[in-house]
């Protein structure tokens, strides 16, 4: 619009002129020698344009001839570098989806169109890096160092190639360059602030803090808390060699963060063995109302060293009372009450945490409680078993690393203040869920040691004989009562037991009733098979050989007795043969260990109408 309005006022200007030239007529005379020309004055004023423009147009082709040379390498030039950023942007799309071998070639393309630009050297550092070329990508890193532009993109590249080897001198060197170079880049202080860190000179990572904070390149409360960390790092290693300096600082990180833990516990302890009772047991107190931690509570029951374990113990209620609701409360109170003997109180303490699930410390504690109390017995023991399969108490958590003090870094990726006060993720089996619900896993075979319901399972002998007999263990032979047939002595000995299915349906004597899972309808095929005179006891059959587990005996069936848990593997169905007459031979059947051997288990009344015959062979 401008460009318009500035054309029409020039073509007003030349409109004007030419009105005024036809206003005021006159003429232009040229004598030169002999000649003498005479011409009206506006012939001569667009005579003099015409030249001028003529003269203009001249030079501007004489121009573009001299020239040419220079444009034909100049768009040629241009060419080179359009192809040039063309590859570039085609080899960063092929490193973004992970096509190393397309990222290698255009990266070549760029590198012989451009040459040494930022730009190439950038991509072939990561064209070499997702191709695995190690060597490469340094060698394109160092290349960047040349630059000034890219000298600080190179030490970052090198410092992660650096990491990537396990080199952490020549990383924290790049990383230190960087900082130099570049004040305001933050992964080189953050990296310095690490390496600083993990080589505990907290001093140092206490500068470097400082000048993050100044360069805002950290928030401020974010730069307090990490501040907090360094000063308890640093009051902890000091703690024995110069009490005050570490009280001191320690005291600067409880007011900085008031919710750090170790930075509360450790000015207790200090300000306690200075003899400043009142004021550290504000600081953990204070301390515990925002947190209540197992480490506040035993440093503020152990405040004073001589106190005998009644005041202990009055120390620990008056601490509860600031957090009632707490479970740490009443685990406090609960091992206060334990070395106090006061077994009861200890009892009731834990009462409610009992009530909902128990934690491992939780179980342990009631089975020092018990012990103290009535000694070693199978309650002991049930709650210690209940303990390896309790869920876990809160601990300090970092990077997957599970620890019981706290530290200032993580022990993996070295970053500060990484620890954090949770409860770890359960791993829990199938098996261990269902008996969680069932309320079935708690439940304590004979003294409460589980371990014998490890060594009570049953080695299962297959059949030695055809038919649609059944052996059965001989432990769960002895889980039956004495046969009448058998004598007094039928049990002194335990021998297999055959059953032997009729094949009619009608009312037999009754007969010793079975463990209520053995209990099994006969098949139409082993009623026909079965219709032959049962053994009469004076035919003593040869024992079965010896033979290995069968392989449907799996650990989880042994883990499960461990756990008191009643299964009972299903046996391997045999397949249809194909003659319909022909008996199947019948699997064994595993008898679970549900309750003691000297337990029969009730009647039912099945077993008391009789369908099913069984005689006992000796």
């Amino acid at each position: 619009m401008i460009r318009v309005l500035v054309f029409l006022v020039l073509l007003a200007f030349v409109a004007l002129g030419a009105a005024w030239l036809a206003d005021h007529p006159g003429e232009v005379v040229l004598t030169w020698q002999d000649y003498r020309i005479s011409t009206p004055l506006s012939v001569a004023v667009a005579a003099l344009v015409g030249i001028v423009t003529a003269l203009v147009i001249v030079w501007s082709v004489v121009r573009f001839v001299f020239k040419l040379p220079d444009l034909v390498t100049i768009a040629s030039r241009a060419r080179r570098r359009a192809r040039g950023f063309a590859a570039v942007s085609r080899g960063m799309v092929a490193v973004g989806s992970g096509d190393p071998a397309a990222a290698r070639r255009h990266a070549g393309d760029a590198e012989r169109w451009l040459g040494r630009e930022p730009l190439t050297l950038l991509l072939k550092a990561q064209a070499a890096q997702i191709s695995g070329d190690r060597a490469g990508a340094e060698a394109a890193f160092n290349d960047m160092l040349d630059e000034p532009e890219t000298r600080v993109l190179g030490l970052r590249g090198l410092f992660v190639e650096a990491r990537r080897k396990g080199d952490l001198v020549a990383a924290r060197a790049h990383a230190a360059k960087a900082a130099e170079l570049a004040p305001s880049v933050g992964w080189a202080n953050e990296a310095v602030l690490e390496f600083q860190s993990a080589e505990r000179d907290w001093r140092g990572a206490l500068m470097t803090l400082e000048r993050r904070a100044a360069l805002r390149l950290i928030d401020r409360a974010e730069a307090r808390r990490q501040r907090a960390v360094l000063l308890t790092a640093d009051a902890i290693d000091r703690a024995e060699k110069d009490p005050d300096a570490a009280l001191t600082a320690v005291r600067e990180a409880v007011k900085l963060a008031p919710d750090l833990v170790p930075a509360a516990v450790l000015a207790g302890r200090l300000l306690a063995r200075a003899g400043k009772y009142r004021k550290a047991a504000r600081i953990l107190e204070a301390a515990w109302m925002r947190l209540p931690h197992p480490d506040i509570a035993a440093a503020y029951v152990e405040i004073r060293s001589g106190d005998s374990a009644r005041d202990r113990l009055g120390r620990a209620e008056t601490l509860a009372r600031l957090a009632s609701d707490s479970a740490e409360s009443r685990l406090m109170l609960a091992r206060a009450a334990l070395d106090a003997r006061e077994f009861a109180r200890a009892r009731e303490a834990l009462a409610p945490l009992i009530a909902e699930r128990p934690t491992l410390r939780t179980c342990v504690l009631m089975a020092d409680i018990e012990e103290a109390e009535h000694g070693e017995t199978g309650a002991v023991r049930a709650w210690l078993a209940r303990a390896s399969r309790a869920p876990r108490d809160p601990a300090w958590l970092a990077d997957g690393v599970i620890s019981d003090t706290w530290s200032p870094v993580s022990p993996v990726s070295g970053r500060l203040d990484a620890f954090v006060w949770g409860t770890p993720s359960e791993q829990i089996a199938a098996q261990h869920r269902e008996a969680q619900e069932t309320h079935r896993a708690d439940a304590v075979i004979g003294d409460g040691d589980e371990r014998h319901a490890a060594e009570a399972l049953p080695e299962i002998v297959p059949p030695a004989r055809e038919g649609p007999s059944r052996e059965l263990p001989a432990t769960a032979a002895e889980a039956r009562p004495p046969s009448r047939a058998a004598g007094p002595d039928a049990r002194s000995e335990p021998e297999p037991v055959t059953v032997v299915e009729p094949a009619d349906k009608s009312p037999q004597p009754a007969a010793p009733a079975p463990p209520p899972e053995s209990g099994e309808p006969a098949a139409p095929e082993q009623a026909q098979a079965s219709a032959a005179p049962p053994v009469p006891p004076e035919e003593k059959p040869s024992p079965a050989p010896a033979a290995p587990v069968p392989q449907y005996v799996t650990e989880a069936a042994k883990a499960s007795a461990r756990r008191g848990i009643s299964e009972t593997a299903a046996p391997a169905q045999p397949a249809e043969n194909a003659t319909p007459r022909r008996a199947r031979r019948a699997s064994p059947v595993i008898f679970p260990v549900s309750r003691p051997p000297d337990d029969p288990g009730p009647v039912t009344g099945e077993d008391e109408a009789g369908p099913v015959r069984r005689t006992i062979v000796t």
